[in-house]
């Protein structure tokens, strides 16, 4: 039955978006279905909206429909399967006009051309490439975190002594070697060749570089971390490019890799390893001060613009960070009080549950997306409810700064709050929490900033993320109109509604369809597009 709907809530999205032919790679995400596409200008973005399972849509270097977790894992199978169809089925003969190869690249560039302008930006295109280096290195940092908590537990508690030596190595097995796999993720990303970047990245991480000297300094293994394992990998790749250009075919194989690792081998040992841990201590040090010293302010701002930061793509440039944070001290601790921004969706999310008590289309998508949201999984409440309202949005960052607020005044009193790990947030983060006095303190000042986060998100959106302009369009009850549209008579109303021949939701021309009214739901989406100037034409 599940398999069912999930094979209809794919058979829904592809003709959407161009059909088969026009989508030429398949990926997904913790919420989202990413596709690359041949010819953007074939999709339908309002109809994809429109579909139940659809929260919403992002543009990016791919198109991405976020369908929420767990869904989406069960719908991309079946969507890769009804693709894999679609371009078996496809009608072999020739179309009445085939391109020609001008006219495709034209059309290549022109689609490219496009895209670039909206969304890549240099500094974007960047930052997403850097996420695509550490991103895959997520499950391995919450699992090894993961065990490290209950480790330090059990250390505790004393129990298990004979335990807890193998548990230790398990979780700190992979932080060891961490530098390795950024250097062959980064020479992947990069266009080299992945095996040579984590050789020349392993190297940072051998312990015979105690024995060497670099500007008047005994090097120590595992100096410069992670950054001096990504500016070694990158050399790596620049360099062996400009052997396959120049060593003859006939001994590329035995030179080019040599040559590759040598000479990036001797810059990391005498200087990226030195200028990288400096920059990693940086870092550290410019961390630990800010919320020493600003911590509460420092907290708020981080907080409340965390939620923008992730609209614009922006956070993935302190995934970095957080994991120089954790090679250095162990935890992170800027991931708890980001995670506030989550807290600040959620109570906003209720907020609006509470006061649309109409609108049952909007209730429906509260419901179904809290509790993905309380797990940290904010994506279904954003695109589904507080970003296409507008001011709810606005309020739930004010819910994250509060939150963020709370968690950074104890850390300028001393009470340090961190993570183990990245990529978890909400409750999901309390098994990775780790600080600088004792694990149930650390536990309870999050657990304070997270219903700090829920209440202030709850009542700015309640008192302040509503106009009355908004609640009379909103707040409409959607039991009438789906009677209507399934062919049954309407349900009595207390109070009759008036019916108006023009309607700002209505299709184009502002008429009612056959003489049904729209949805209020779509009305409060229309609402919303019409408020942020977003209306499709």
């Amino acid at each position: 039955m599940a398999t069912d709907k999930n094979r209809a809530t794919a058979a829904a999205i592809l003709p959407l978006v161009g059909g088969a032919q026009n989508v030429t790679s398949i990926a997904h995400c913790m919420t989202r279905l990413r596709l690359s596409l041949a010819d953007r200008s074939l999709v339908d973005d309002e109809a994809l909206k429109a579909l139940p399972a659809v929260m919403g849509v992002v543009e990016d270097d791919t198109y991405q429909i976020v369908l929420g977790p767990g869904t989406v894992a069960r719908v991309t199978p079946e969507f890769e399967a009804l693709v894999e169809e679609g371009r078996s089925a496809a009608p072999t003969a020739a179309p009445e006009h085939v391109l020609t190869a001008d006219e495709l690249a034209a059309q290549g560039a022109e689609i490219k051309a496009a895209r670039k302008a909206k969304n890549a930006t240099p500094f974007k295109l960047f930052l997403r490439r850097i996420a695509n280096i550490f991103v895959p290195l997520i499950p391995a940092l919450i699992g090894c975190g993961i065990i490290a908590g209950i480790n330090g537990l059990l250390i505790n508690l004393e129990w298990l002594p004979g335990i807890t030596p193998a548990l230790a190595a398990i979780a700190s097995g992979f932080m060891a070697l961490i530098a390795v796999f950024v250097g062959f993720n980064t020479a992947k990303e990069f266009g080299g060749t992945p095996i040579l970047g984590g050789a020349v990245a392993a190297i940072i991480v051998f312990p015979g570089v105690a024995n060497i000297e670099a500007f008047g300094q005994k090097l120590s293994p595992g100096q410069g971390g992670v950054l001096g394992a990504l500016g070694a990998a990158v050399l790596a790749t620049y360099i062996e490019k400009w052997c396959r250009r120049w060593v003859p075919e006939a001994l590329d194989v035995l030179v080019t890799p040599t040559i590759t690792v040598l000479l990036s081998g001797l810059v990391t040992i005498f200087g990226l390893m030195f200028l990288a841990g400096e920059v990693s201590t940086g870092i550290g040090t410019a961390a630990n001060w800010l919320l020493d010293n600003t911590g509460a302010f420092a907290g708020l701002v981080l907080g409340g613009l965390f939620l923008p930061l992730v609209m614009l793509g922006l956070h993935q440039a302190l995934i970095p960070i957080h994991t120089t944070l954790i090679e250095q001290q162990g935890f992170t601790v800027l991931l708890p009080i980001l995670a506030m921004a989550g807290a600040g969706q959620v109570g906003c999310a209720i907020a609006v549950f509470k006061r649309l008590k109409n609108n049952t289309s909007i209730r429906t998508t509260i419901k179904s997306a809290l509790p993905a949201g309380f797990l940290g999984v904010g994506e279904p409440l954003i695109y589904g409810v507080s970003l296409p309202l507008g001011r709810p949005f606005i309020t739930a960052c004010v819910g994250g700064a509060a939150g963020g607020a709370f968690i950074g005044f104890f850390s300028m009193i001393g009470e340090k709050v961190g993570s183990t790990a990245i990529g978890p947030s909400g409750w999901a983060l309390f098994p990775l929490l780790d600080g600088n006095k004792g694990l149930g303190l650390t536990i309870a000042i999050y657990g304070g900033g997270l219903l700090v986060g829920y209440v202030v998100g709850f009542f700015a959106t309640y008192f302040f993320g509503f106009s009355k302009q908004m609640m009379s369009e909103l707040n409409v009850d959607t039991t009438a109109h789906e009677q209507v549209v399934a062919g049954s008579p309407p349900r009595p109303r207390t109070r009759p509604r008036r019916r108006r021949r023009s309607d700002p939701a209505a299709p184009e021309g502002g008429t009612l369809r056959d003489g049904v009214p729209p949805s209020p739901s779509v009305r409060a989406y229309a609402y919303a597009l019409a408020r942020t100037g977003r209306r499709s034409r």
